[in-house]
Formats: C-alpha cells, sequence, structure tokens
C-alpha cells in the first residue's frame, strides 16, 4: 500500500499547480487588456503632439505673418525669401568655392556658411537678401568680386 504521505504531497502539490494555474490566467487577461489601453493611449499622444505641432506651426506662422506685415512697411517692394541649406550646400559646390570664400561673398564667415548647410541655423532677412543676390550672380561675376575684395 502506497504511503499515505506521498499521496497527499502529491495531492496537494496537484491542487496548488491548479490555484496557480486559475491565477495566472486571470492576470494574462489583466495583462492583454492594460496593454490594449497602453497601446490606445499611445496613439491618442501620438495624435495630440501632431495637432499641437500643427498648432504651433501655424501660430508660428500667424507672428511671423505678423512681423512680416509689421517689417513689408520698411521695405515692401522685396520679395519673400525662403531658404534651402541643400541649395545653398549646390551652389557653393556648383561654383567650386569654399565657405570662408562664398562667406566673404555674402559677408559672413565661412564657419556660419557651414551652419546653414548643415541646418544648425538659418540666416536673418538682411542675409538672406544677399544671398538671394550672390545666387544671380554668374561665375565671371563672382571671380571679379572676390579680385575687388
Amino acid at each position: 500500500m502506497p504511503n499515505i504521505a506521498s499521496i497527499l504531497k502529491a495531492e496537494i502539490s496537484r491542487v496548488a499547480r491548479k490555484e496557480v494555474r486559475a491565477e495566472i490566467e486571470t492576470l494574462k487577461k489583466a495583462s492583454v487588456a492594460h496593454r490594449a489601453s497602453i497601446a490606445d493611449l499611445r496613439r491618442q499622444v501620438s495624435a495630440l503632439e501632431k495637432e499641437l505641432r500643427k498648432v504651433a506651426k501655424g501660430s508660428a506662422r500667424q507672428t511671423s505673418a505678423a512681423a512680416g506685415a509689421a517689417g513689408d512697411d520698411a521695405d515692401a517692394g522685396s520679395p519673400k525669401r525662403r531658404f534651402s541649406a541643400n541649395r545653398l550646400a549646390a551652389h557653393r559646390a556648383k561654383l567650386g568655392l569654399s565657405a570662408a570664400i562664398y562667406g566673404q561673398l555674402v559677408g559672413v564667415s565661412g564657419q556660419t556658411i557651414y551652419h546653414w548647410e548643415q541646418g544648425k541655423a538659418r540666416p536673418r532677412a538682411a542675409q538672406l537678401e544677399r544671398l538671394a543676390t550672390v545666387r544671380e550672380l554668374g561665375a565671371r561675376e563672382i571671380a571679379e568680386r572676390l579680385e575687388a575684395q
């Protein structure tokens, strides 16, 4: 006849495993529900951040438009200039000029040209006008200006 102690021990283990399995199932269901709610919250946060960027961009445009309207009184004839770091780098490369020499043409340092090309900084309105002037020059005119300096 088997030992009653070993049978009792085996039965207690079986019942304990059954209880643990039941508890784990409820925890798994709760975990799935929590993960779903976390994913939903992340989607909401992402949507809100996107909306915030959109609103901030719109308000920045409004403030720049208001500042531009105030500045338009000063020079009403000048067109609004856009700046592209890639186009600046491409134009400088096309001319075969160093950043320092290109900076002399624009009236800034070579380091400033590097910062503009890398997107670390943006030119001011007056500098944009000088950049536009340099972009309109041909290779000969640029050589003449460099010799004059």
